[in-house]
């Protein structure tokens, strides 16, 4: 049996498939060695991963691609609570992006993108990753993310830059005050999560003009800031990430702009990572 799991900073999707291609899935919170130690991954996967003793017996390959897991030290991290729970298993951990990157362009080259709750970007050789444009996290960086887009529509509520019927909608969603919203992104773990919480409210009234807007100024910065510093013009560029897969009309339409052909855009990368290591 193989385990594969793709890890964003939201959430973990775990996938347990046997050769004949029987697979049993389950989705947890995300796992991410930046912000948890080996010892909270740990206790995390103890009261989280849903398996039978006979299925962790079975298990031989686990390939573990997550946000976070850009260096050894941080995928040591990673390996090291896996280890407790699957002592004679094979364990690859890897990063998200490859893990992006060989679900959709598999042994061939390519612009392999994250659009969720981060962004991230890589030309990708077929083999390995030869550049990455660093994606810096929400304060730096992840141009196009639900985080950055969450951060950018929740600032613009409380400067009262939003248009009032925007702003009223917004309000009688969440009903949160300035008290709320710095104790959520300033003191509370995992700021990014909270400020990506809000996409949703994006893609509900994404044809308002200034929701609209604020979506492609969004991926304009994405495509200028990140794809564009690759080999552009040659290559295509896949997608994965829910930010992508939900606003794929308003992303499509930023990259024509810039003459970037999109191959495919997936929600999740877990089928393709099957279809990878079967």
């Amino acid at each position: 049996m193989k385990l594969v799991a793709d890890s964003g900073s939201t959430k973990t999707q775990w996938t347990l498939f046997s050769p004949d291609m029987e697979k049993k899935e389950f989705l947890t919170a995300g796992i991410n060695p930046y912000y948890q130690s080996q010892e909270e991954i740990a206790d995390f996967l103890s009261d989280n991963l849903k398996f039978t003793e006979e299925e962790y017996a079975t298990v031989s390959e686990i390939h573990f691609y997550g946000a976070g897991c850009a260096d050894e030290t941080k995928n040591e991290v990673v390996r090291g609570a896996l280890c407790r729970f699957f002592p004679k298993a094979d364990i690859e951990v890897q990063s998200d992006l490859l893990g992006a990157a060989r679900a959709l362009f598999g042994h061939t080259s390519g612009i392999a993108c994250i659009l969720g709750t981060g962004s991230n970007s890589c030309y990708y050789d077929g083999e390995i990753i030869v550049k990455n444009i660093t994606p810096l996290g929400f304060i730096l960086g992840d141009e196009g993310s639900g985080a950055v887009l969450g951060r950018q529509l929740i600032a613009d509520y409380m400067k009262r830059m939003m248009p009032l019927d925007v702003s009223e909608l917004f309000y009688e969603r969440f009903r949160i005050d300035r008290t709320k919203i710095m104790e959520s992104v300033y003191r509370r773990p995992f700021p990014n999560r909270f400020m990506a919480s809000f996409a949703p409210f994006l893609s509900m009234h994404r044809d308002h003009p200034y929701i609209q807007q604020l979506i492609l100024d969004g991926f304009d910065a994405f495509f200028r800031r990140n794809v564009m510093q690759y080999d552009y013009q040659s290559l295509s560029a896949g997608f994965i990430g829910s930010v992508g897969y939900s606003f794929q009309r308003e992303l499509t339409t930023v990259a024509s702009r810039y003459g970037i052909r999109i191959s495919e855009i997936h929600k999740s990368p877990i089928d393709g990572l099957i279809s990878y290591h079967s």
